[in-house]
């Protein structure tokens, strides 16, 4: 895996992703859509990895829409695999070939309940919803990712701000970040980069499937409370990974991306 050449010099811009392979697990809406969209828009080639194949094809007619001038096939594949299955998941990097960039946004949803109340299955639940999607998928990125190529994880807020009933989330959300920067050292020999990015509140199909948050005004309203005064949107998030993507002399960091919200 080591290698005596430094990690290769590249533009920092997004523009330099043109013709690289971006692999999108959890592209098939919300935050992995908006990038598969914006990384076409530079000249990506992408491969969106998703469990519905009706919601995958949907998502691959909208990535090859933000090429104006028409696309190929290959220049966007749609891929049915679920985050949480090696097995097909392996499959679905196979079909894609070669593989210079991927972004993990898919993961299960978990609910709120106190520890007090948590079986361990509850909690196997937990950590399998979160975890076991990053561990896999980083497994199969470092046998595929060229010099230079990267691993983008994602990980929330509740990490800063953990709310009652959230500490098992809250403990894979750590162990994600903590795996993150161990496999910035142990793939920094193959010169292979692992980032983070630690989102807040973002206007996706995830975030209005929450209770509380399924109409225009009560997003608002839960956007009022950040900083900026309103809630992120899908392609504000997906940008923070094209950036972690495009600069080569990023490893190991956990990217905040939530409107200061945070800092309250």
């Amino acid at each position: 895996m080591s290698t005596a050449l430094p990690v290769p010099v590249s533009s920092p811009l997004t523009s330099a992703l043109a013709g690289t392979t971006a692999v999108l697990v959890g592209g098939s809406s919300g935050i992995g859509l908006a990038a598969g969209v914006l990384l076409r828009s530079v000249g990506a080639r992408v491969v969106l990895v998703g469990r519905d194949p009706d919601r995958l094809k949907t998502a691959v007619d909208q990535v090859r829409d933000a090429c104006a001038d028409g696309d190929s096939e290959d220049a966007v594949l749609g891929i049915a695999s679920d985050a949480a299955d090696e097995k097909t998941l392996t499959e679905a990097f196979d079909a894609a070939g070669r593989v210079d960039h991927v972004l993990l946004t898919a993961s299960g949803r978990t609910g709120t309940l106190p520890m007090s109340e948590m079986s361990a299955d509850d909690l196997r639940t937990t950590v399998d919803a979160r975890l076991w999607p990053a561990f896999a998928v980083a497994r199969l990125a470092a046998t595929r990712l060229p010099a230079g190529g990267s691993l983008t994880l994602t990980s929330g807020m509740l990490m800063a701000r953990p709310q009652p009933g959230t500490a098992a989330r809250v403990a894979t959300l750590g162990a994600v970040e903590a795996l993150t920067r161990g496999l910035a050292v142990e793939l920094a020999p193959a010169r292979q980069r692992v980032n983070a990015i630690r989102y807040g509140r973002i206007d996706t199909p995830l975030l209005r499937s929450a209770p509380g948050h399924d109409s225009d005004d009560a997003v608002a309203t839960v956007g009022s409370a950040v900083p900026l005064g309103r809630v992120g949107t899908a392609q504000e998030a997906a940008a923070g990974a094209l950036f972690l993507m495009a600069n080569n002399y990023i490893t190991g960091q956990i990217l905040t991306l939530d409107g200061g919200e945070t800092l309250r």
